[in-house]
């Protein structure tokens, strides 16, 4: 078996994970993305989603990202967010209320730029605690 890779989801604010892992999921503009020990070298723009992170020792790790970047080198997978967040931070319920809000801000005309970040990231948000349960 290959030597598991090195992965870290990093926000603008703070590591949001590291450790190791089997296999990495992740959702690119151009479609869902699996990453194994020993992959070819890829950068990829990540889409709003729930990036699952299968770690060496068993359990799996979520986490929502609004978007950002996927990096795969050297048996190491770099996930680069604007904003990230573990999907045991967040319930389902939560994440559809902050939805709904965004939403209804959105639908009222007065949207702006940070309105509909809000709307990705709370999207990105339910995909993960859905996901999660």
């Amino acid at each position: 078996m290959a030597e598991p890779m090195q992965v870290e989801v990093v926000s603008a604010d703070r590591v949001v994970w590291s450790g190791k892992s089997s296999n990495v999921i992740a959702k690119t503009v151009e479609g869902e993305i699996g990453i194994l020990p020993g992959h070819e070298p890829v950068l990829g723009v990540l889409e709003p989603s729930a990036v699952v992170i299968f770690c060496e020792d068993g359990p799996r790790e979520i986490v929502a990202v609004d978007g950002g970047f996927i990096s795969v080198s050297q048996g190491r997978v770099s996930i680069l967010s604007e904003y990230a967040r573990m999907a045991d931070e967040v319930t389902v319920a939560q994440a559809e209320k902050e939805l709904a809000e965004a939403q209804r801000v959105l639908d009222s005309g007065d949207g702006s730029d940070e309105d509909r970040k809000h709307l990705l990231r709370a999207t990105a948000q339910l995909r993960a605690a859905q996901k999660a349960q």
